[in-house]
């Protein structure tokens, strides 16, 4: 079994995923502590996805990623 590691920047997101559910970027970025520019946390969720450790689904104009 293959074990998942994350980067630090990469847990941060994904604890925010887990603990708020299916969350857009905006919404992630909000709930970092860290004041990250929105293509920052964007590039980093679309990194996440390529990994496939999170999926995306339209939300309207925006994508929820979960």
């Amino acid at each position: 079994m293959n074990e998942v590691r994350f980067t630090d920047r990469e847990l941060d997101i994904m604890q925010v995923l887990w603990s708020r559910g299916p969350s857009t970027v905006a919404e992630v970025r909000d709930a970092l502590t860290d004041d990250l520019a929105y293509n920052t946390v964007l590039t980093m969720l679309r990194i996440l996805e390529e990994k496939g450790h999170v999926s995306r689904e339209a939300a309207g104009r925006a994508h929820r990623y979960a």
